[in-house]
This record gives C-alpha cells, sequence and structure tokens, in this order.
C-alpha cells in the first residue's frame, strides 16, 4: 500500500511530501499517523539539519477529510480527544528544533493552512491558495489555528479570515507576512530546497533554541524570556560549533555559516 507520506533525505534536509494526491492530500487518519512518525524520526535524527514539507499532485494539503468525518459516529468525547491527539505530534513540529519549510503549491484549507503556518518559511506557487475554511461547515479552527493565525497576523487579521473563510491568494498573503516568497510552480521545490539547504552549515543547537525561545515570546514576560535567554546563551557558548566559529575568526577564516549563500557558505 502506498504510504500517506514519504519521507526521503535530500542531502541534510529531510523532505516530507504529503502523499494523497486524488483527496488533495486530506489529513485522513492513515496521513496523521504518518505525519506523526515522520515527525518524529526528524526530530531525533541529528543528521537531519532542514525540513520541508510539500504536496503531491495540484494540492499541499485541502484540510480534513470530510468523508471520515461525516461518516464516523461517535461520543463528543471521543471527537475531544482525537483533536488532542493530533496535537502531539503537530505541536512537536511547530517546536521541531530544526528550521522547517512549506512548499505550497494549489489549495492549503483549513487544517492545510495550519499546516503551512507551523513551518519557520512559506514559499508558494501562483497557484498556492490559503484559506481558514471551518466555518463554511460549522467548525471552528482546529490543528493549532488558534495559537497560530493571531502570532503571525494579529488579532484583528486572524478574526477576519477566520470569521469569513475568504481565500488568500499568494501576493496578499505575502504582504500579510503568511508567505515568505512565491515562485513558479516548476522551480518552487527547488527553491523550498535550496532555502533548507542553506541551514546546512548553520548550528542546528543555536537554531534550534533560537526556535524554541522566540516560539513562546507572545505570551511570556520579559523577565521570563530573559532567564530563557541566559540558559540558552550559557548552552551554546559551550558547543563545538561556537568554539570553532571562534577559532575560524581569529584565522581570519570565513564563518562556517553565510546566509544567502548555497549550503549557507
Amino acid at each position: 500500500m502506498r504510504e500517506a507520506a514519504t519521507l526521503e533525505m535530500r542531502g541534510a534536509t529531510a523532505l516530507i511530501t504529503f502523499n494523497r494526491p486524488e483527496q488533495k492530500n486530506a489529513l485522513d487518519i492513515d496521513m496523521r499517523e504518518t505525519l506523526a512518525k515522520h515527525v518524529v524520526a526528524v526530530r531525533d535524527d541529528p543528521a537531519v539539519k532542514a525540513v520541508v514539507l510539500t504536496g503531491a499532485g495540484d494540492a499541499f494539503c485541502a484540510g480534513g477529510d470530510l468523508k471520515s468525518l461525516s461518516s464516523e459516529k461517535r461520543p463528543v468525547t471521543a471527537s475531544r480527544n482525537r483533536i488532542r491527539r493530533l496535537h502531539i505530534w503537530f505541536q512537536e513540529l511547530v517546536n521541531l528544533e530544526k528550521p522547517v519549510v512549506a512548499a505550497v503549491h494549489g489549495p492549503a484549507f483549513g487544517a492545510g493552512f495550519n499546516l503551512a503556518l507551523a513551518c519557520d518559511f512559506i514559499l508558494c506557487s501562483p497557484q498556492a491558495r490559503f484559506s481558514a475554511v471551518f466555518e463554511r461547515i460549522g467548525l471552528v479552527p482546529d490543528l493549532g489555528g488558534f495559537f497560530l493565525l493571531p502570532r503571525i497576523l494579529g488579532l484583528q487579521r486572524a478574526k477576519e479570515l477566520i470569521f469569513s473563510t475568504r481565500v488568500l491568494e499568494p501576493e496578499e498573503a505575502r504582504q500579510l507576512g503568511v508567505v515568505y516568497a512565491i515562485h513558479p510552480a516548476p522551480q518552487l521545490l527547488d527553491a523550498a530546497l535550496e532555502l533548507a539547504g542553506r541551514f546546512h552549515n548553520a548550528s542546528t543547537d543555536a537554531i534550534g533554541m533560537a526556535k524554541n525561545v522566540l516560539n513562546q515570546a507572545f505570551h511570556l514576560d520579559q523577565r521570563a524570556l530573559a532567564e530563557m535567554e541566559s540558559y540558552a546563551q550559557a548552552l551554546a557558548v559551550e558547543t563545538s560549533y561556537h568554539q570553532e566559529a571562534v577559532a575560524r575568526f581569529k584565522r581570519k577564516e570565513p564563518p562556517l555559516f553565510q546566509w544567502g549563500k548555497k549550503g549557507g557558505k
């Protein structure tokens, strides 16, 4: 049986591809379970320096599998637990201490929109479309929408997109800060892999700790963030990466990591 989402290595980048194109890569049970497995795998593999998420076919992810939702009758508490189980692996993805890039072609709707928002950078094609579509069918945002949308867009704009369910096209999404860059469809995946590849020679430890603190910056006060900063910096100073960077500086050699250059060099 074909895997619902594939995982392959492209150098030091893990490429995860949603692999149900005939279903617009909807999040059915198999997809959710496979994503959970892959997220843990890339988290625990020290050879993985960055991650790219993309969808097979003409969609990134069209959201939840409505057919399975409508066909299953379950107690209210079971529905609650189903969503809570999603957050076990989804929170691992949001807080993955490695750079994550989304390559979005076609619709990223509902939970699919939130999957893209969970990434650190969203690249998209001109054919991409984004929508918090839940209210159209009388539902509220799930899979992290309440957490991610206000932090990226601000509260008022998040309310507007959730209440209206309107579709964001690529240029407006870029202007709002949802999309990092737009690329022609044939070049989209290569552009995402190139962006991820810039981090191959970066300090995964330093980026991971910075991401951890940044993800908490909106709900912690200045004192708490200062404490987190202090502990993170104390750890970073002791890493072999930092010590080698200082040695290279003293030898007047170029740094290991230079943004904008292929492979970060």
